[in-house]
């Protein structure tokens, strides 16, 4: 790894790998919001079966036990330590009486029966992976989830392997490659199941890697089909790629795909969101670089495109653009319309139509300056001379920086309230372009970063969202990044997690702190919550510094250069007086 970080501090930094209600659902405090269709899931209100706890990805559950004047009480119910340290994102997934945790590399599965007094192991799971996968994940080995289908649990591999694994026994299923980890081809995105299919997508693009997605039959594991994110349109599912890159820069063009996936099944479409050009110089690849930082909408039965919404052409900044894409139904100026909404990397909220890809609001929702706005007619950034990228100057203080006004951490959405709560990133940076030649399976950044606190000094604040104004509502100032996720539930608290390792619950409405406590390590997963079978609600949290945030502490880097952790440690050099590496499950109920 320190070799790796070595090479990196020369080439640059890094853009990482970054409930549907039935219809007794409250309706919104504001009555302009809705959540677009219930998910199929089992007992979606008690159990947690997917990751972001629907396909809609809202990450609210109904469940209410826990509220506004009782949570002060919540105590630890009880914890587990995963035995791995490095980056623990994403968040356990409970199905029936089990809760299933995954950890970083080496991508363990643990299977916990939930209706025995302390949650013992029923089952764990541990591939065999060559530890030379470890370096090629550059940042971290970070592993966002699995997913639960019929009887399935379904696990990406760092070194690309795509595994089913039985949910009852743990027995291998069945296991595909999806890429070759020497080729710079890693996966830390979590999968998501649709109808007969699990969609993968693919990480590396610091490497060079030409980004796609890929359909897996859910018994065979047999490849239905893959779509790519730049290229021919036979191969991309939607036209226009090629023309916008010169050359044949298109195949190793980046815009990889280790994210979060949405899917509205009345439309029957998929979302998510492609990440940035390879490389960070802009100067070698003029045009547009379609479809690097675009957010795709799919047919899961084809993987043709229905539509494409490039948010950051001819990136100059790695606004990675692969966050998670929020399906709720909006009053937008008086019409009820079927959204999308998205926080990106480059600072912006977006709202679009989700039938068609149409633009229909986007406000920067941090400080922003390498940007005037969103020109809402051509739905291009309205860019900053001053603040453009290249090899020919280090350009100072864009704000925000590479590491996004949110990075991978998932928001929550409120039908109660209409609000959206929001982990973000008070970051800013300094970038100069450097020249770099591609060479399969080495670094293909060309840029030389380093990232620092934002105006005001707090690097994070957790924000509350209003999506049809377009305006913040309230906020928690944080001293570190809020890099975990939020959770938002029936009883109108709000929970997020802090890199010192607090979880916090706070009103929903109010913003006021109701709960705080202290778990062993960082945290940058994403707290969930379900029903045991005392039937009790209980909400639990993985914490484990590291991501692309933590990577100094996590990898026990060197301190001394700002430009190392691809970065970041020009923005935590401190971290370690916050947080120590760990692996642990905490999970609370009241008394």
């Amino acid at each position: 790894m320190k070799r790796l970080s070595r090479l990196f501090m020369v080439v640059g930094s890094l853009g990482l790998g970054a409930a549907a209600c039935s219809s007794s659902t409250p309706p919104s405090a504001s009555g302009t919001a809705q959540l677009a269709a219930p998910s199929p899931v089992l007992d979606a209100d008690k159990q947690w079966s997917m990751q972001n706890k629907n396909t809609s990805a809202t990450r609210y559950s109904t469940v209410n036990e826990i509220n506004t004047e009782n949570v002060k009480s919540l105590k630890v119910a009880w914890s587990f330590s995963t035995g791995v340290l490095r980056g623990h994102e994403g968040e356990p997934l409970v199905v029936n009486n089990t809760m299933y945790v995954h950890t970083p590399f080496p991508n363990i599965v643990y299977a916990l029966d939930l209706s025995k007094e302390g949650a013992p192991v029923k089952w764990k799971y541990t591939p065999r992976q060559d530890a030379a996968v470890i370096p090629i994940a550059c940042c971290d080995t970070v592993n966002r989830g699995v997913a639960y289908s019929d009887g399935k649990i379904f696990l990406n591999q760092l070194d690309t392997n795509t595994v089913a694994l039985d949910a009852e026994t743990g027995k291998e299923l069945w296991k595909v490659k999806q890429g070759d980890y020497k080729m710079g081809q890693t996966i830390t995105s979590a999968p998501m199941v649709i109808k007969d299919k699990v969609i993968s997508g693919i990480s590396g693009g610091e490497f060079g890697v030409r980004g796609f997605v890929t359909a897996n039959d859910v018994n065979s594991g047999k490849q239905v089909w893959r779509m790519y994110s730049t290229g021919p349109e036979a191969e991309v599912g939607f036209p226009g790629s090629v023309e916008t890159w010169q050359g044949e820069e298109w195949k190793r063009g980046g815009g990889t795909t280790w994210g979060w996936y949405s899917y509205d099944p009345e439309l029957n479409l998929f979302y998510y969101g492609t990440g940035n050009p390879g490389s960070w110089n802009p100067d070698q690849r003029p045009g547009d670089n379609k479809y690097s930082m675009t957010i795709f909408a799919r047919n899961p039965d084809t993987g043709k495109a229905a539509w494409a919404y490039q948010k950051t052409p001819h990136d100059r900044w790695d606004y990675d653009g692969i966050n998670e894409n929020v399906l709720v139904d909006l009053n937008m100026n008086g019409q009820m319309r079927k959204t999308l909404v998205n926080f990106d990397r480059n600072g912006f909220s977006y709202v679009l139509d989700r039938t068609n890809g149409e633009l229909l609001l986007a406000q920067p929702f941090v400080h922003v300056n390498w940007a005037k706005g969103i020109d809402m007619k051509t739905g291009k950034p309205i860019e900053d001379p001053e603040k453009q990228t290249s090899a020919t100057k280090n350009t100072k203080d864009i704000c925000p920086s590479a590491m996004g006004g949110k990075n991978q951490q998932p928001v929550s959405y409120s039908p109660r309230t209409g609000l959206f709560y929001v982990p973000t990133n008070n970051l800013c940076m300094d970038y100069e372009g450097v020249q770099v030649k591609y060479q399969a399976g080495q670094p293909y950044v060309g840029a030389i970063v380093v990232s620092k606190p934002g105006p005001g000094g707090n690097r994070g604040e957790f924000i509350a969202w209003d999506p049809t104004a377009g305006k913040k509502v309230w906020g928690i100032k944080e001293e570190l990044s809020a890099w975990g996720g939020a959770l938002s539930t029936g009883g109108d608290v709000v929970f997020y997690g802090t890199m010192e390792g607090w979880l916090k619950a706070v009103h929903a409405k109010t913003g006021d702190v109701l709960w705080k406590f202290k778990t062993p390590s960082g945290i940058i997963g994403n707290p969930m919550t379900y029903v045991g079978p005392d039937g009790k609600q209980y909400i639990a949290v993985l914490s484990g510094i590291g991501g692309w945030s933590g990577i100094g502490v996590a990898a026990d880097m060197s301190l001394e250069d700002p430009t190392a952790g691809l970065g970041a440690i020009g923005a935590f050099k401190d971290l370690a007086n916050f947080s120590n590496q760990g692996g642990v499950l905490t999970v609370f109920s009241l008394p």
